[in-house]
């Protein structure tokens, strides 16, 4: 089947992952959060990425639950701060969306806040048709639901998207509902896949 759209997770893939357990670890060292930041976390975490709880609320149950020497703000730019894009992995997708050849859309687990710096942080609004992301589709992968909430905005036949991710627990469902999956190990190595495949 000839591909029409590309899907492609953000963190690990496009840039560093938003608030995974390396960035939570270097809050933890610079505000001096214990364990129980890490537990409530990760109570939180899916409540959070699917939208249904705000920034704010979610920094008031993990952090401010009793009294820190630091600010909401303060933390907050610390979280943003971590983003960084991977330049070489996004180089390649400007190309493919240059081609024109496939529709290319976002398909990552992300909060609203973190995804919003990281769309504009990375330059991805020049890259990308539409962001499916957790926080605006109510689930989170690897649940089947999002894939398909994903192929129902995009008027996308499974067999005809490629989907790109950096790991394997996310694949799988996808390729069960037939989509076509690419397993992201870095920026030279999908550049020559989507090459094969004739994207490129």
């Amino acid at each position: 089947m000839e591909l029409t759209h590309v899907f492609c997770d953000i963190g690990g893939v496009l840039g560093t992952n938003g608030w995974d357990r390396e960035q939570r670890a270097r809050a933890a060292e610079r505000f001096g959060l214990d364990g129980e930041f890490e537990r409530r976390h990760g109570e939180l975490v899916a409540e959070w990425e699917s939208g249904r709880i705000t920034l704010d609320e979610y920094l008031e149950s993990a952090v401010f639950y009793c009294p820190r020497t630091f600010t909401a703000e303060e933390i907050t730019r610390f979280m943003l701060d971590q983003s960084e894009p991977f330049s070489d992995s996004i180089a390649v997708m400007r190309r493919l969306a240059g081609s024109g050849r496939v529709r290319l859309m976002t398909l990552n687990n992300e909060s609203a806040e973190l995804n919003r710096h990281r769309i504009e942080r990375f330059g991805l609004r020049e890259i990308f048709a539409a962001f499916l992301s957790s926080c605006w589709l109510g689930v989170r992968k690897p649940y089947h639901q999002i894939f398909e909430r994903a192929l129902g905005i995009a008027d996308a036949d499974p067999r005809n998207v490629l989907f790109i991710d950096d790991r394997e627990q996310n694949l799988a469902p996808a390729r069960k509902l037939d989509f076509q999956t690419l397993l992201f190990t870095g920026a030279a190595e999908l550049e020559r896949a989507l090459g094969e495949l004739g994207l490129l």
